[in-house]
């Protein structure tokens, strides 16, 4: 039975400093966050300067290397679709994920726009919103990444952790030709305020919506992974909103 799990990503108020944007008819730009680490030699990484995203990156990071993580193949410098996570919290759920699991990627963004012209289910200000995932094809524990062959290890050439001076990843994620950056947001927010989870979360995750729940990572049982795929389709997020 398939099975999801979401983890947030990309540009917030701390990394760089600035959000992504959301606009009125729930369309988006990806920002990443900076690259902490140090990278290979060989490695071409592009900046924010390169990404030139639609929002003021600080000048202090603006010729600053990204971490584009995840890898998105519609996304300009990326070539497939992939993820790589060095963090515990997060490597440890995504490494029990089976083909066929959905890995999805939410990200904390700013509306920008006028107020009386945005869709009825985005939050004021800020919100929470799924923007992209992952349909599993193959997931690698980093001790696993370090037995594969040349050829197998291919599929992960352009990810970030791999890109690093020291390979730092514990779970490598590809995905299948079903994976990608959406279209349009899927809101995890409220309507009302940005902090407060809607239905997708309280009702379909394992998380309770309650304190900085836009940080950790939403667990999605197979029941609650077959109606959030039926929401993906349908765009009908009216009964989770209230």
């Amino acid at each position: 039975m398939t099975r999801a799990i979401a983890v947030n990503v990309a540009a917030n108020s701390t990394l760089p400093g600035v959000r992504g944007p959301v606009y009125a008819d729930g369309t988006f730009a990806y920002v990443p966050i900076p690259e902490r680490e140090p990278t290979r030699r060989d490695a071409s990484v592009p900046t924010y300067a390169d990404l030139d995203p639609p929002v003021e990156i600080p000048e202090a990071v603006r010729d600053a290397p990204v971490h584009l993580d995840p890898e998105f193949s519609s996304y300009p410098y990326c070539e497939r679709d992939t993820y790589g996570d060095d963090h515990g919290v997060k490597a440890g759920p995504i490494s029990t994920l089976d083909p066929g699991d959905w890995l999805f990627f939410y990200a904390t963004l700013d509306y920008h726009g006028d107020a009386a012209s945005a869709a009825d289910y985005l939050a004021p200000d800020w919100g929470a919103y799924l923007v992209g995932g992952l349909e599993v094809d193959v997931v690698v524990t980093g001790e696993d990444y370090e037995s594969l062959s040349a050829d197998e290890r291919a599929r992960f050439a352009n990810n970030a952790h791999v890109k690093r001076e020291t390979f730092d990843a514990r779970v490598l994620v590809a995905g299948t030709d079903r994976s990608g950056l959406f279209d349009r947001v899927v809101p995890l927010s409220s309507p009302e305020a940005g902090a407060d989870a809607n239905r997708l979360v309280t009702d379909l995750s394992n998380d309770s919506g309650k304190g900085p729940w836009w940080r950790r990572v939403l667990r999605f049982d197979a029941d609650a992974t077959a109606e959030l795929l039926a929401v993906l389709d349908s765009r009908a997020f009216g009964p989770y909103l209230d």
